[in-house]
């Protein structure tokens, strides 16, 4: 029978850092040495919760991310309070994002937010990875990994831990909408560019 991991084999450490083009970053992680560990894909990803919205009001999240034919179902745990947002993450691939969906719906879960991007993965050799996410809200870097790898990348890059952005796509898009006095929705390119799941 199989364990479930440890709390601490599925902790998630990272930071955001945003950037101002998908070019510049790319540029400036092959100047210091990254190079491109899983190539660019674009994901469609949707947030579950229940009417209520008892998991975002508990700091908890449930996703499933579709990449090309795979789904990926995700939780995440609350974050604790750090300088970097770190919180515990279980992942399954799966191969049908519909029916996984259909699952959730029929244990009263329900798509209460979709976001896209697309994600190119970039690796030094150490043990953390860059990711350059490209949002209908802006570009930004991010770094997973254990912290102080997080802090000597970022100073590498030219950034500090006043740039450091903690919050999810999530909030930073009700903030982007706020900034612009724009009715949230879903974070999605216009057009829309792939179905529901």
């Amino acid at each position: 029978m199989a364990t479930a991991p440890s709390k601490s084999d599925s902790l998630e450490v990272e930071i955001k850092l945003a950037v101002p083009g998908a070019a510049a970053a790319r540029r400036l992680l092959r100047a210091k040495g990254f190079r491109v560990f899983k190539p660019r894909v674009f994901e469609a990803n949707n947030v579950l919760d229940t009417a209520e919205l008892r998991l975002r009001n508990s700091g908890m999240l449930l996703r499933i991310r579709s990449v090309k034919r795979e789904a990926i179902l995700t939780y995440k745990g609350p974050p604790g309070n750090s300088k970097y947002k770190s919180r515990e993450e279980l992942e399954v691939n799966a191969s049908d994002a519909h029916t996984l969906a259909a699952i959730f719906e029929r244990l009263g879960f329900r798509r209460v937010f979709r976001y896209e991007k697309y994600r190119t993965e970039f690796q030094r050799g150490e043990a953390g990875i860059v990711t350059l996410d490209e949002t209908p809200i802006g570009t930004y870097l991010e770094l997973e990994g254990p912290p102080a790898w997080i802090d000597r990348t970022a100073r590498l890059l030219g950034f500090s831990e006043k740039d450091y952005i903690t919050r999810s796509y999530g909030q930073l898009y009700l903030d982007w909408c706020e900034r612009r006095s724009r009715e949230p929705g879903d974070m999605v390119f216009a057009p829309a560019r792939s179905r529901d799941c």
